[in-house]
């Protein structure tokens, strides 16, 4: 089975995962369900072209389906991506200011497995499974990294329906985008 890195290599699939993330992230959309006649419609491709990517996408949970009759209704779901962020957020991050520069390269390093700085080599030369540790240190700051921005995205979707949405109705306006 292929693993998430060739599932999102594929351009049709990532063309797909964003008109699906689009549709999540639409203020008008409660759900983030799309049907598939709206994706073909979107991404100007034949109905068996679709259905076949999103099977792909549905075997590896990158997106959920609800049917009803016929019809099939599909979101996203970002989770299994969260190994694709763990391998690249080491080199995101390796152009941070020059105040982290020495703590981010300490970190990719501790997780990649490479040879690190003399402090660090020595408390890793305890530990029985240095490599281990790194990578332990690796998924820690990412794992980090993005638990902050989503506690950012929901904070601020929070603000969006609880404030600024009652706010757009009583001034009777539909939509500000």
């Amino acid at each position: 089975m292929a693993d998430i890195f060739d599932v999102v290599a594929d351009p049709t699939r990532r063309d797909l995962l964003q008109v699906l993330l689009d549709r999540y992230v639409n203020v008008d959309s409660d759900s983030g369900e799309i049907s598939v006649g709206e994706i073909v419609d979107k991404m100007g491709l034949s109905q068996p072209t679709v259905s076949k990517h999103l099977k792909v996408l549905r075997d590896h949970g990158l997106v959920t389906v609800r049917e009803e009759g016929q019809h099939r209704y599909y979101s996203i779901d970002t989770s299994p991506l969260e190994e694709l962020e763990d391998w690249l957020i080491p080199f995101l991050s390796a152009d941070f200011d020059t105040a982290t520069e020495a703590a981010s390269s300490a970190v990719f390093a501790a997780w990649s497995g490479v040879q690190v700085p003399e402090p660090f080599r020595r408390a890793a030369d305890t530990l029985q499974h240095p490599a281990d540790a790194g990578t332990a240190v690796g998924r820690a700051a990412a794992a980090a990294s993005f638990q902050a921005r989503t506690a950012l995205y929901d904070a601020s979707q929070n603000v969006e329906r609880r404030v600024i949405d009652p706010i757009k109705k009583k001034l009777g306006r539909k939509d500000d985008k």
